[in-house]
């Protein structure tokens, strides 16, 4: 999915091409940055890891770290719905 395509309200996941995952609430778009709600933001180094947490968060919920952030749009490596990833 691209960031452009990301249903308002929806949770979803953000992965970065530096490793950073953001787990929230989508809100709006402009021309450079994605406007998420009620995040959780973490970097990782390896793939595995990453994933790993992305399962858990869709099993468990989101841990709110982050009520309000923003994503810089040219960093976002790939965008999915939370709700389409594979639970523990």
């Amino acid at each position: 999915m691209n960031i452009q395509d990301a249903p308002h309200g929806i949770n979803i996941v953000v992965e970065t091409h530096k490793g950073r995952v953001y787990i929230g609430r989508f809100d709006s778009l402009n021309a450079f940055q994605a406007l998420m709600h009620d995040c959780d933001v973490r970097d990782f180094a390896s793939e595995s890891e990453r994933e790993a947490f992305i399962r858990e968060t869709a099993t468990y919920g989101i841990d709110v770290k982050e009520r309000d952030t923003t994503v810089d749009v040219l960093q976002v490596a790939r965008v999915r719905l939370l709700r389409d990833i594979q639970k523990l």
